[in-house]
């Protein structure tokens, strides 16, 4: 019984890795980004593109593991809900009072430490906040 289960799993294991994800970036407006509009420092804009682009923006780079599903599946899902959530590629479409929720929720979710999420952090060390990053870019985007 067991070995059927394993074969079953294998098989269907097998399988998924036939479902390819779009790996195509949409197109973008330099002129609309956050960086280009809010004009950071240079240290908050590499803060932000290393922790954040990723999965809140149309930069998005992926990885030799992308090609893997199930996890493929599950980071075309964390992209998707991340460009939902807020993107800093389309950051001029949305009015003064969405930008300044979105930096509200920027400020809790790098202060809770939420954001980056730590299964992105394992993989990509350039996205780690130490607490003297997550200090600077949450007094940084509340002075903005």
């Amino acid at each position: 019984m067991k070995q059927k289960i394993f074969l079953g799993l294998l098989v269907v294991l097998i399988l998924i890795q036939f479902i390819r994800i779009d790996k195509t970036n949409p197109a973008s407006i330099p002129a609309k980004d956050f960086i280009a509009m809010e004009n950071p420092p240079a240290n908050i804009a590499t803060l932000l593109k290393d922790a954040c682009y990723d999965c809140h923006s149309h930069h998005t780079a992926y990885p030799w593991y992308t090609n893997v599903a199930p996890i493929s599946l599950m980071i075309r899902s964390h992209i998707r809900g991340g460009r939902q959530q807020v993107n800093f590629s389309t950051w001029a479409d949305y009015d003064a009072k969405k930008r300044n929720h979105n930096i509200e929720e920027m400020v809790e979710v790098i202060e809770s430490k939420y954001m980056p999420m730590k299964s992105y952090t394992w993989l990509h060390a350039e996205a780690k906040l130490s607490g003297e990053d997550r200090t600077v870019l949450v007094d940084w985007l509340k002075s903005r």
